[in-house]
């Protein structure tokens, strides 16, 4: 005791309370949630290759192609290319050559263990190409730390095509070996019924005389369109596992064919398209119309078939032919593949089992298709732009020289899916968005030419199917899964752009 008073006890500590698990705000006296939509497209300032209008299609995403083709099918691809220069190697004699060639096929290795470890993507090599700069800009400016599964499929796909390019562009002797050359060469010879079924039909000249009918000339423009699209079937870097009747089956040519597929274009712009094209053949002076070539071989064949009709009506009294300057996406139309094309058809022999008849109209074809190159009627060109990462929304900014080029052209036909992927930006922007919309700048910019793009869906990428596509797109993804890669549907599309204005850079 002090003083009188007790020392007072230290009260007991009260029980240790448990937090919430889960806090709940009840909010009834604020605003009702708004429903705000993403302002798709992104506005120009925000796009970027890692960043495209709508969201990209990553390798990482396992309901998309971009997953199937980053994990499965490059590998494959891959795979088979190393095969060939293997079986080049084994053909060789002279010890440099064999030494220069070996290391080559030791680079196609590493690059295998990259891409089958998902490795980060690293800078190209200088190997003395002019787009080094370029690839190792964009590398370093969007992907440092991006992986082949992380980056936008579209690029990370084309950074595979360029190391790969790489692997022979550093060597003495090789250069520019296409180890996609024979498997091209081969897919053409298993595509013997219907080159001969086209062969025997154009052999001689379609178009008659200056007058024929209008109506003639567009029923056979509706139908060489179709060939012309359906020849997209035969790309190798998807059917590398194809027996040969089933090639046959989507190459079929004939009439009865043609009107059922129609019914597949699931964007039809055909009707326009004809009406862009004969509407130039009132036109004074020359007559333009370019393609962006897809796959050597027979969709090759197909666009020659097609360009000879052009010229033959009047409907065009110039075709500018663009490939690629190496090989590219496996089955790309090169120099070697556009010089190798007529002269096989008049001097090779593909084909042992066809008729003197059928040879006789395979070169027949091949010796006018030659006249047109002597004569100027037909150019083939490769600006390196094709091989690049960049998607054609850059190309005004990227390729200012290219664009201009084509603006002079009276309408640009891109073929195939890559060509529509890289007009798209290969994100996923709803079906119904479109085609002008979606092709951006390539619509949009001052100058912009007329562009039309003609491609048998293989790919997620899907868009012009028109104010229901939408609906369209989601019964087939319910009754038809896997529609986008099968393909069984197109599209025809065709952008007016902004033609006859001058082209402004600023």
């Amino acid at each position: 005791m002090l003083n009188g008073f007790l020392k007072p006890q230290a009260a007991a500590a009260p029980p240790m309370s448990q937090a919430p698990t889960k806090v709940t705000l009840h909010l009834g006296h604020l605003p009702d949630k708004t429903d705000i939509k993403a302002p798709w497209p992104r506005s120009p300032g925000a796009v970027n290759p890692n960043n495209p209008p709508w969201p990209a299609y990553r390798g990482y995403h396992e309901f998309s192609f971009a997953h199937a083709t980053m994990q499965s099918r490059l590998p494959t691809i891959l795979g088979k290319a190393i095969e060939d220069a293997i079986r080049t190697l084994n053909n060789q004699s002279d010890e440099e050559r064999v030494v220069d060639l070996s290391q080559c096929i030791q680079r196609m290795e590493e690059l295998m263990t990259d891409l089958s470890g998902n490795a980060k993507l690293r800078p190209i090599v200088d190997d003395g190409e002019a787009d080094v700069v370029t690839w190792n800009r964009e590398i370093t400016k969007f992907f440092i730390g991006k992986d082949f599964m992380s980056a936008p499929w579209l690029f990370a796909e084309a950074y595979k095509y360029r190391r790969l390019h790489e692997c022979f562009s550093v060597s003495k002797y090789w250069k520019g070996y296409d180890v996609f050359y024979r498997q091209k060469n081969d897919t053409f010879s298993r595509s013997n019924e219907a080159v001969f079924e086209l062969a025997m039909r154009f052999a001689e000249p379609t178009v008659k005389s200056a007058n024929e009918t209008a109506d003639s000339l567009r029923l056979m423009f509706m139908e060489l369109t179709q060939v012309c699209l359906w020849g997209n079937s035969t790309d190798l870097s998807l059917l590398i596992n194809m027996t040969e009747e089933q090639i046959r089956s989507l190459q079929s040519t004939g009439g009865d064919d043609l009107a059922a597929t129609e019914q597949n274009i699931l964007g039809n712009d055909l009707e326009r398209l004809w009406n862009t094209v004969k509407s130039l053949r009132s036109k004074e002076g020359p007559r333009r119309i370019d393609f962006v070539l897809d796959n050597a071989g027979f969709e090759l064949y197909c666009d020659c078939v097609y360009a000879d009709f052009l010229i033959q009506s009047g409907l065009a009294t110039e075709i500018r032919f663009h490939g690629k300057r190496y090989p590219w996406f496996v089955s790309d139309v090169t120099k070697k593949d556009w010089d190798w094309l007529p002269n096989n058809m008049v001097y090779g022999n593909l084909f042992p089992n066809a008729s003197e008849v059928e040879m006789e109209a395979l070169r027949r074809l091949g010796r006018r298709w030659k006249q047109y190159e002597q004569e100027g009627k037909w150019i083939y060109e490769q600006h390196p732009f094709w091989c690049t990462g960049h998607t054609y929304w850059d190309l005004h900014s990227e390729a200012p020289d290219l664009f201009l080029h084509l603006s002079k052209s009276d309408l640009v036909i891109f073929k195939g899916d890559l060509n529509h992927r890289k007009l798209t930006y290969d994100c996923a922007a709803p079906a119904s968005t479109p085609f002008d919309v979606a092709i951006g700048p390539m619509a949009s910019a001052s100058g912009a030419p007329k562009v039309a793009s003609l491609r048998t869906i293989k790919s997620d990428v899907v868009v012009g199917l028109g104010p229901n596509g939408d609906v369209t797109a989601k019964r087939l993804d319910e009754e038809e899964p896997g529609w986008k890669i099968s393909g069984k549907y197109a599209v025809v599309l065709l952008s007016d752009g902004r033609p006859g204005e001058p082209v402004n850079f600023d």
